[in-house]
């Protein structure tokens, strides 16, 4: 009996804020993303997938307080978030709380969204996807989540953005139709604000999204100018443009999937968020690869991945955990490295 409460008391305590003024936030895209819908609980459950493996052993090390996902197959009842939780808590890294919500990627539109003349596929989803929540996004927290109070910007379609740069084709109409305008979202993944409660009962607002690649499109830049919008997204929330703003603290977090300084797309979209006076850039970097979070096959090395705190939030530390080139759990987990702050809870 001694020994079952002295383990109950060991769980509970690492599912606390590992520091009593101190949060540890990361973001990690694990690419957990398979070819079908099911498949991610299959191989998380089966417990044998060498990727599931280094990935656990990445979030095990990072032992964030909160930890935002990308490229994270959704399911209706979250029950592969489930299994990654229940894996984590075997790992002695558990996180109480959990969060998910069905993400745009993989949604049907029933029309022609990338203008190729076909239907039903993957790019005519109101997010890249092939099925239902390929590559969603999620959330692991040790901190609770005022669930009734989270803002779903998702369901945003993408020409009531303020400023849209929707795509037109050369004649200056709508790409690929007005019909098809109509419906789109300017969320590839999603966009969230969840508020996390603090252990003072303060409380923390966690921006979380995942932006489309500015590529694989044509002239008509259909994906360059949504990167883009998505990113901007932040700047129009925190203006008030799309309704009452988020209160500080708050923490943007999650792929932008551009780079400020290399690479296809409008990376003024970026600059702007980063010089942002509202949000401060801690710039997170590692020995190996300084503050480049991704390798590409064969664009190579960049910064896409970010974690941008407001300016009122004192930063204690930040890095990107990139595993040297003689250790292959790092590349074998994911292509992108987790990013990860360490802040203080007090506001300076």
């Amino acid at each position: 009996m001694k020994g079952l409460a002295a383990s109950l008391l060991l769980l509970l305590s690492l599912a606390l804020p590992s520091h009593a003024d101190t949060l540890r936030i990361a973001t990690y895209n694990t690419e957990f993303s398979r070819d079908g819908p099911g498949l991610l609980l299959r191989d998380i459950t089966r417990g044998e997938d060498p990727q599931i493996k280094a990935v656990i052993a990445n979030i095990a090390e990072l032992n964030a307080d909160v930890l935002v996902l990308q490229g994270f197959d959704w399911d209706y009842e979250n029950r592969a978030l489930q299994a990654l939780q229940h894996l984590l808590q075997k790992a002695q890294t558990p996180y109480p709380h959990i969060f998910a919500l069905q993400p745009n990627s993989g949604m049907a539109s029933g029309l022609d969204l990338d203008g190729n003349g076909r239907l039903g596929e993957a790019r005519d989803s109101q997010g890249y996807g092939a099925f239902t929540g390929q590559g969603g996004n999620a959330l692991l927290s040790r901190l609770p989540i005022d669930r009734d109070a989270v803002q779903d910007l998702s369901q945003l379609l993408w020409r009531d953005l303020p400023g849209a740069l929707l795509p037109q084709h050369p004649d200056g109409t709508p790409f690929p139709s007005e019909k098809a305008q109509q419906v789109q979202r300017l969320s590839s993944t999603a966009h969230w604000v969840i508020p996390l409660i603090l252990p003072d009962g303060g409380t923390l607002n966690l921006l979380s999204f995942q932006a489309t690649p500015p590529l694989f499109d044509g002239v008509e830049d259909r994906n360059g100018r949504r990167n883009a919008d998505e990113i901007r997204l932040w700047q129009l929330l925190l203006d008030g443009d799309l309704g009452p703003p988020p209160k500080m603290p708050l923490i943007i977090a999650g792929g932008a999937n551009l780079d400020p300084k290399r690479g296809d797309g409008r990376r003024a979209a970026i600059t702007a968020l980063l010089d942002d006076p509202r949000l401060q850039d801690p710039r997170p970097s590692s020995p190996e690869a300084g503050v480049n979070t991704v390798e590409w096959e064969n664009a190579g090395r960049m910064r896409v991945d970010y974690l941008l705190p407001s300016a009122d939030l004192q930063v204690l530390d930040s890095g990107v955990l990139w595993r040297p080139t003689s250790d292959q759990t790092g590349g074998l987990a994911s292509r992108h490295r987790p990013v990860w702050l360490d802040i203080s809870i007090n506001q300076r």
